[in-house]
């Protein structure tokens, strides 16, 4: 047992196969795709990836961030070294992989184009896309803001004294407009696939 939970990938696949036979006992195949109680399973997929992305995002601004200046100088190199760059590297593929999915299902279900023109047969349509374009802010933020200075707060690529002190508030504050853009973004997606 220490072996199977002591490995995350290994966990994570039998995850995704027991979720995998639980939507196949329970929904059976319709056209060749299972379902997750009328969801497809890049849906699920899609809502898993936004867990980690979201999660992640919160974590590091109501814990890592506001922690940080109360851990002693010596160990800061801990997280800084070794939690960190983990947290950043599922962070950004979170955001990537939640994005492409949603984009995905936008396509298959062909409300894409709709949505994100504001031009949707439904208000539900239009929400999703007001979703999806906070979405797409937030997936910028992350690759083109956040994680080039975080490099270099880090130290993961050579910068100045200088460099990393400019890094900092430009991270902190993308961190904090995604945080802020979460809220309305996940209103919309809940509401236009629920309401």
């Amino acid at each position: 047992m220490a072996k199977f939970f002591g490995n995350l990938h290994l966990v994570l696949l039998a995850g995704l196969v027991l979720t995998l036979a639980v939507a196949y006992h329970f929904q059976g195949a319709s056209d060749g795709v299972i379902a997750i109680g009328g969801v497809t399973v890049l849906s699920w997929l899609h809502v898993f990836f936004g867990i980690v992305w979201i999660g992640l995002l919160y974590y590091l601004n109501f814990v890592q961030v506001p922690t940080m200046p109360k851990i002693p100088a010596e160990l800061k190199a801990g997280v800084t070294g070794y939690i960190a760059p983990r947290v950043l590297f599922f962070f950004r593929y979170g955001a990537l992989l939640t994005v492409l999915t949603g984009l995905a299902l936008s396509i298959i279900k062909g409300y894409g184009h709709r949505a994100m023109t504001f031009a949707g047969a439904t208000a539900s349509e239009n929400l999703i896309g007001l979703g999806m374009w906070l979405a797409l802010i937030m997936a910028f933020n992350v690759w083109f803001i956040i994680w080039p200075a975080q490099k270099k707060i880090l130290g993961l690529v050579e910068a100045s004294a200088e460099e990393k002190a400019a890094a900092a508030p430009r991270a902190l504050y993308a961190s904090r407009t995604n945080t802020l853009l979460s809220i309305p973004m996940l209103y919309c997606m809940v509401n236009a696939n629920l309401g």
